[in-house]
């Protein structure tokens, strides 16, 4: 990608003081977009750095992940120095993100209060546990807490199994995506008011975003959502499968890829029995229909077959390792790896036609 491109938020200035991974994921997607964002951390560091290995010249690949195209700077915040020195980049600064424990930055004078009435147009993002108040405000939060305590490892992992943590830190990344969309809404509001404003993306609240379908089956009348293992709740065949050589997923929603799927493992009968014949019928009959495909394609040859139905239109997918996926031939096709110097990361998903995101600068 042409470096010298203006990305879509060329001439924003970003301070991100955040550590970790919520904030820092925000301030790189502003950064891949051409905000010029500068990364302020204490003086012993992003503890990031510190989390692996592996590591990459002596800074964790963790690290490495969440802070290409930012410049770095330390300072000691909790000196009077340090935090007259971080007022003089916010008088030129667009975007404040931070995520300190409630309470820290209001103590040491530079709360949102003191700096809006400063600068008044400044947009400034906290990312958080809790919030600041309420029965658990203030708590610091971490991915696998939220997940445990917004019901999500309650619904992952096998059948009768235990709960089980999503292999990702998915609470920490949405926080992360949710605070750049409260951002960029900010500015959206500031261009018509010209004044900025507090926003506040917490773990607590995003992790409760992700339940669905669960939350709205459980809404809707629904019995209490459990564990079902890779199948969805709420339509069959979604679910992973056994073939003759590899596992493969299968995503079949409506009747018509059931049927086309019916057709090409020779048992078209299977479609128009009536326990399969609708989405609602599959759905409670799935352990009868599982069983039924299981025998079927325990002769087929799953990249073949997955090659197959995906050009018959049914959605499928071989279950790839992460080394697979990145060495994908699609992966590449859509650009979706960076080099630069001697960092690798995976690119912007965010596809623009005249701005796209681009790649300046590699961790600091």
């Amino acid at each position: 990608m042409n470096p010298s491109i203006h990305g879509a938020l060329h001439g924003l200035r970003v301070v991100d003081l955040s550590r970790v991974l919520g904030g820092p994921y925000c301030g790189q997607i502003l950064g891949d977009h051409g905000a010029e964002v500068l990364k302020i951390e204490p003086p012993q560091g992003d503890e990031t750095r510190t989390w692996g290995p592996p590591f990459e010249h002596g800074v964790a690949s963790y690290y490495m992940g969440l802070n290409r195209n930012k410049r770095g700077l330390r300072l000691d915040l909790a000196g009077e120095a340090g935090r007259e020195q971080l007022l003089g980049l916010l008088a030129g600064a667009d975007v404040l993100i931070e995520n300190f424990k409630t309470g820290t930055m209001e103590r040491w004078g530079i709360g949102y209060e003191a700096l809006a009435a400063r600068f008044p147009r400044l947009v400034h993002c906290r990312v958080s546990g809790y919030g600041a108040d309420g029965p658990l405000g203030g708590l610091p939060g971490y991915d696998a807490a939220l997940q445990a305590l917004c019901g999500l490892m309650s619904v992952n992992g096998e059948t009768g199994g235990e709960p089980l943590r999503v292999g990702l830190p998915v609470v920490d990344m949405v926080t992360g995506l949710n605070a750049t969309i409260g951002i960029l809404l900010a500015l959206q509001e500031r261009a018509r008011s010209g004044r900025g404003q507090f926003v506040e993306a917490a773990l607590f609240d995003c992790g409760l975003s992700l339940l669905h379908p669960h939350a709205a089956n459980l809404f809707g009348g629904g019995k209490a959502p459990t564990r079902t293992g890779n199948a969805h709740p709420n339509i069959y065949p979604y679910d992973a499968f056994p073939t003759r050589t590899i596992p493969i997923f299968l995503a079949v929603g409506n009747n018509g890829q059931f049927g086309r799927l019916c057709e090409l493992l020779r048992a078209p009968e299977l479609a128009t029995q009536p326990e399969f014949e609708s989405a609602g019928a599959r759905s409670v009959n799935r352990d009868a229909l599982r069983s039924e495909l299981v025998e079927r394609l325990a002769s087929v040859d799953g990249e073949a077959f997955v090659e197959t139905l995906s050009a018959a239109g049914v959605p499928c997918a071989p279950i790839l390792s992460v080394e697979q996926a990145i060495a994908h031939p699609h992966t590449a096709h859509r650009g979706m790896t960076v080099s630069l110097d001697n960092y690798r990361g995976i690119a912007s998903p965010i596809k623009l036609g005249r701005t796209p995101a681009t790649y300046r600068l590699p961790p600091p």
